[in-house]
C-alpha cells in the first residue's frame, strides 16, 4: 500500500500558501501505531520541506519506541541535528564510508585519532573509529557498511565478513535496510512471546544488535549469489530474487522447533 503523503516544497513562483510540515507530517505520526518498525533514508531526497517533515515524524516515533532504521539522505537529518537520535537505543544507521566521515565530522570526532588510539590490525581500528562515533550518539546501533561491516552501540561490535559479491551497485542498501528492519519486526514478536524458543532466551539489549547482524548476512548472502548468476550484468534490484534462497541458507527454516535454525 502506498500513502502519498510527502510533499516537496512549492517553486519560489508559486503563489500558494506554503505547506505545513506539522499538517504533512500528521497524518504519517497517526499510522505509527499500526507500525512495528520504521525505515527513513532510502528515496527520501534533500527536499527542505521534506526534511523538515521526517524530522517530525523521527520525533513521534522515538516518543512510542518504535524502531528506526536510518539510511541515505536521512543521514543527513542526523548530521545537522544528532539529538534527533542521540541515546534512542533503538535507532540503527547504516552510513557508507563517505556517510559515516560526514557523520563524525559532525559529531566532533577525529577519526585519525581515534584509529591511533586503538591497538591490534585494522579490524580493531577500524571498530574503535565505529564505537567512537556511536558513543557520540549515545548508543545508537552504527552500521558501517564496507568490505566488512562494522556494527556497535559503543560498547559491544560485531565484526560481519560473510562472503559477498565482487560488484557494488547502487541501491544494494535498500536491501540492507528493508531487512534489518525485518529482523527488528520480529524482535517484536519474540519480545511479545510469539514463538516457542525454548528456556534460553536472548537478552532485549541484544537483539537490536543481532538484527542488525541479521541483515547484514542477509544482504551479503543476496549480494553473492545475484553476482553468481549476474556478474558484472548484476544491479540492485537483482539482489531481491536472492532475499528467501539467502534467508534459508543462512538461518534455515524458522517455523521448526525451537533452537532447529542454523544460526
Amino acid at each position: 500500500m502506498v500513502h502519498p503523503l510527502m510533499r516537496q516544497s512549492p517553486s519560489e513562483d508559486t503563489a500558494s500558501t506554503p505547506p505545513d510540515a506539522d499538517k504533512i507530517s500528521a497524518p504519517i505520526v497517526e499510522m505509527l501505531a499500526r507500525l512495528h518498525v520504521l525505515v527513513i533514508g532510502p528515496g527520501l531526497g534533500r527536499d527542505p520541506l521534506m526534511q523538515d517533515t521526517v524530522a517530525r515524524v523521527i520525533r513521534a516515533a522515538r516518543e512510542r519506541s518504535i524502531p528506526l532504521v536510518l539510511d541515505a539522505d536521512a543521514l543527513q537529518l542526523v548530521q545537522k541535528d544528532p539529538g534527533l537520535v542521540k541515546g534512542y537505543a533503538l535507532a540503527v544507521l547504516t552510513p557508507n564510508v563517505v556517510e559515516f566521515s560526514r557523520l563524525c565530522k559532525a559529531l566532533g570526532i577525529d577519526e585519525g585519532k581515534a584509529k591511533e588510539g586503538a591497538e591490534g590490525g585494522r579490524d580493531e581500528k577500524e571498530t574503535a573509529k565505529v564505537e567512537a562515533l556511536a558513543r557520540a550518539l549515545e548508543g545508537v546501533t552504527v552500521v558501517q557498511k564496507g568490505a566488512k561491516d562494522f556494527i556497535t552501540n559503543g560498547e559491544d561490535t560485531f565484526i560481519v565478513d560473510l562472503e559477498g559479491g565482487l560488484k557494488r551497485s547502487g541501491g544494494q542498501g535498500d536491501t540492507l535496510t528493508g531487512s534489518i528492519a525485518t529482523f527488528l519486526g520480529w524482535r517484536k514478536a519474540y519480545l511479545d512471546g510469539l514463538w516457542d524458543t525454548g528456556d534460553n532466551k536472548l537478552a532485549e539489549a541484544e537483539l537490536v544488535r543481532l538484527a542488525a547482524f541479521g541483515g547484514c548476512a542477509i544482504t551479503r548472502e543476496c549480494s553473492r549469489r545475484a553476482f553468481v548468476k549476474k556478474g558484472r550484468s548484476l544491479q540492485a534490484s537483482d539482489l531481491t530474487d536472492e532475499v528467501h534462497g539467502a534467508f534459508m541458507e543462512l538461518f534455515g527454516e524458522v517455523d521448526g522447533p525451537a533452537g532447529s535454525t542454523k544460526l
